[in-house]
């Protein structure tokens, strides 16, 4: 059993020493595209032969840590790190985001697609819960006691607000975790400078 640890409560950064490089992401190969040149053509010139430029602001965003209920082949951690906006079921935001929701229960008819009925997207939330709207009487029903307070069901949970900004550290399939690992908790505002560094201005 080992430590895992997120720099960041937005940047998701760093892990604790034995996790160094340890990082693993998804990512997508972009088509090539093909611009057309053509000629172009002054209509102007700006004062004092300075540029004003205008930069647009990245809307806001959730950051979210996945920890897969597997682990890498050294035996550390498989954490999947994604950016999304608020607003949204986290069934969505895992499903849109590659991540794994259903595990063995992935196929047509062995799920109900987000009905609430069949409890295949249970998550366990290590962190964010203040982001999270209370449990669903849906919830309450298929989540009994044995269950942990802090496990949710994915479609039955959203994710903040559109303008709702944070982390949410989820532990995906928490039923077929063969292990056990420990998280540190961060404070978000010691580490929102951190942002930037991690993601960049692209959206994952």
């Amino acid at each position: 059993m080992g430590t895992f640890q997120l720099a960041s409560c937005y940047a998701l950064s760093s892990f604790s020493a034995s996790f160094n490089n340890n990082i693993k992401y998804i990512t997508t190969n972009n088509s090539h595209k093909t611009f057309k040149t053509s000629k172009i053509r002054a209509v102007g010139t700006v004062t004092g032969g300075e540029s004003q430029g205008i930069e647009a602001e990245e809307p806001p965003a959730v950051a979210f840590a996945f920890v897969s209920s597997v682990l890498l082949p050294d035996g550390t951690p498989d954490v999947h790190f994604r950016k999304a906006c608020g607003g949204q079921k986290l069934r969505n935001i895992m499903l849109d985001s590659n991540i794994d929701l259903y595990g063995p229960y992935a196929r047509p008819l062995l799920n109900c697609a987000g009905g609430g009925t069949c409890a295949t997207c249970m998550v366990e939330i290590i962190q964010g819960e203040e982001l999270l709207n209370p449990r669903t009487d849906k919830e309450k029903e298929k989540l009994t006691k044995k269950k942990r307070k802090n496990w949710r069901l994915a479609c039955q949970t959203t994710v903040g607000k559109p303008d709702s900004t944070g982390l949410v550290v989820v532990q995906q399939l928490p039923e077929w975790k063969g292990h056990e690992w420990n998280y540190e908790r961060v404070s978000p505002s010691d580490l929102k400078s951190e942002l930037e560094l991690e993601f960049g201005s692209e959206s994952s």
